[in-house]
Parts: C-alpha cells; sequence; structure tokens
C-alpha cells in the first residue's frame, strides 16, 4: 500500500481483514461508521476538514479502492473517463445518465468515500435533470456537476466550446436543487465561460447559480492564480479548480491553491492517463520481443493485488464453507 505523500491533510486506510464469520469484503469497502451521514454530508465535511479537498479521479471500482486506501477524502467519476475508459468514445456528450448510474453503483459499493459525478449538462430538460438527481442519489453519489455549456458539449479545455445562456443554466441548477431528496447531495455549478467571455463574466454567473441554489462552483479552465482567487473571493460558495494534465490550466500545487482561496482540486484522470500510458509501452514491448520479462519491475504484483482486495479473507472463508459442507 502507497500511503499519502501528505499524512497530515488525510487519514489512511489500510487494507481491511474480515472477521471469518461473516462474508469478507474488499480492502476499500464501506466502513460501518459511515451509515449515519449521506455520502453529500460526508463530501460537505470532506471540503471543510480538508482546504484544497484533493478529489482524485476512480474510473472504475477497484481504481477507487486505490485512491481510498491512498488516503482521499473524496473520489470523482469523470464524464470523459466513464466515455473514454467504457465506451471508447470521445468526451462529446455521447454517454447517458443510466451509463454513468452503473459506474456509480460500482464504485460506491466498495469504498465510504464522497463520490463527485459529472453529469456533463444535465441530459435535458428540468424532468430529466430530475430523474438524474434522483438515479445518481439512489446509486450512492455524493453530488454532481452539471455545465453551462449546450447540449452538444465538449471538453472543457477544448475550444469553440457553445455556451448555454445564463438563464437557461439557472433553470438547470433550479430543477436539479428541486430533485433532491437528501438534502445534503451537493449541487455544483461549472461554468465554461471563462474561455469564452473573460473573467467577469464567468464570476457573475457563478453567482447567478449559487443565488439558483447551487452549492458550490466549478471555475472551468482556470489559467492564473489571480483568477483562481478572483472566483473564491467573489463567489459566496466554494470553489473547484480542476487541476488536469495538458489542459490550459497549470499544474497548481495544493499550497498554491490554498493561498488562492481555493476549496477543492480535482485531478479527474491523473491515473487514468498513467494507466493508459503503462499499457501502450506493455501491449508495444511484448508484440516487440515476444516476452514480458522486462516489465515485471514496473507490474503491481499478485500479492499487491490481492492485499488491496482482500483476496485471501475471501478465500479462507470459502474455505471454511467447503469445509462445513464436507463434515
Amino acid at each position: 500500500m502507497v500511503p499519502h505523500p501528505d499524512a497530515d491533510r488525510t487519514s489512511a486506510t489500510s487494507p481491511g481483514t474480515s472477521d471469518s464469520s461473516a462474508i469478507p469484503t474488499g480492502g476499500g469497502s464501506v466502513a460501518p461508521t459511515s451509515a449515519s451521514t449521506s455520502p453529500g454530508a460526508r463530501l460537505r465535511m470532506a471540503v471543510q476538514q480538508e482546504r484544497p479537498l484533493q478529489v482524485v479521479g476512480t474510473i472504475n471500482a477497484y481504481c477507487a479502492m486505490l485512491a481510498t486506501q491512498a488516503g482521499y477524502r473524496a473520489l470523482y467519476l469523470s464524464g470523459a473517463g466513464v466515455a473514454n475508459a467504457s465506451f471508447g468514445l470521445p468526451d462529446l456528450g455521447m454517454t447517458s445518465a443510466t451509463e454513468v448510474v452503473e459506474e456509480i453503483r460500482r464504485i460506491t459499493a466498495v469504498t465510504d468515500r464522497p463520490l463527485l459525478v459529472d453529469a456533463d449538462t444535465g441530459w435535458g430538460h428540468a424532468f430529466t435533470i430530475a430523474r438524474t438527481v434522483r438515479q445518481f442519489t439512489a446509486a450512492g453519489a455524493a453530488g454532481l456537476h452539471m455545465e453551462d455549456q449546450q447540449g452538444a458539449k465538449r471538453c472543457g479545455h477544448r475550444p469553440n466550446k457553445a455556451l448555454a445562456t445564463t438563464a437557461e443554466m439557472v433553470d438547470r441548477i433550479k430543477a436539479a436543487v428541486d430533485a433532491r431528496t437528501d438534502p445534503q447531495f451537493v449541487i455544483m455549478a461549472r461554468t465554461d465561460a471563462l474561455a469564452e467571455l473573460g473573467v467577469e463574466e464567468a464570476i457573475e454567473r457563478s453567482q447567478r447559480y449559487v443565488e439558483a441554489g447551487a452549492d458550490m462552483v466549478f471555475a472551468e479552465a482556470l489559467q492564473t492564480l489571480d483568477d483562481a482567487a478572483k472566483f473564491a473571493q467573489q463567489v459566496p460558495a466554494p470553489v473547484l479548480a480542476n487541476i488536469t494534465e495538458f489542459g490550459k490550466t497549470p499544474l497548481w500545487t495544493v499550497e498554491q491553491l490554498q493561498a488562492a482561496g481555493i476549496a477543492l482540486a480535482l485531478y479527474p484522470l491523473s491515473a487514468f492517463r498513467a494507466m493508459n500510458q503503462a499499457a501502450v509501452e506493455v501491449y508495444a514491448t511484448l508484440r516487440q520481443t515476444g516476452t514480458q520479462q522486462s516489465l515485471l519491475g514496473r507490474m503491481q504484483t499478485r500479492e499487491q493485488l490481492y492485499q488491496y482486495l482482500n483476496y485471501h479473507a475471501f478465500e479462507q472463508k470459502l474455505d471454511q464453507l467447503f469445509e462445513q459442507g464436507n463434515s
């Protein structure tokens, strides 16, 4: 298990062991102490406990277990991650809420960390947005963010984004807020207006979104710490900065973000990108050399995998059940 690099900012969870009388769980499984608070409440609490709160992207349940055991207090499911990893599609609004819900269920089944989920533009009008909020809540998500792009959305760090009107986005937020079955479920408004209209317009839009009921604001494609500080100072809600690689935003440190007043730092696809590059190199090496011998030092071992999954506890329980059946 790799510890979190800043132990003072997080509380790491070790791979679990299980009582032999119960069905074992994986190493990142839900903690019994979390049952009394909703996922949304846990996300809000995490924002208060850690500033900026590091929210790390997990594209599947196993990645969620790895991130949980590394000590992160909050996790993220990227719309681009679902489209890319699960469907082999670009991030152009081509996946549905139902497809995202299935990934939410898988992730929240193995971790007690609150999961923030990308809901693109909300997938339609007020009724479909309301249905999405209820589906995400039922699946175990802590909150979602919607963006103020038009329906045919693009990645927030790509050119030629088409913005929805402020009034349309306000209606989306109101629909989401009204649909909440858990008042602690987080509705986050993402604005893509900075790249198209400038920081002042993006801040003005964000203020309107908070007035409409948004709990937090996602300031997409920030390019300077001065702009980040302006958002934090002028928007009356916690502000998230998207620290994604190879985009418009510099890779600021948590110390820099803290000084600017940013409340949440998002790393949506960092592990996914590293995993992809590793896979490319493995496939190429196997094809070129006919053996994986040179790659073993860069692989997670079988035993390390088993530790994260709590495999031996499952196996021991299975052995006990066989012994009982044969006695």
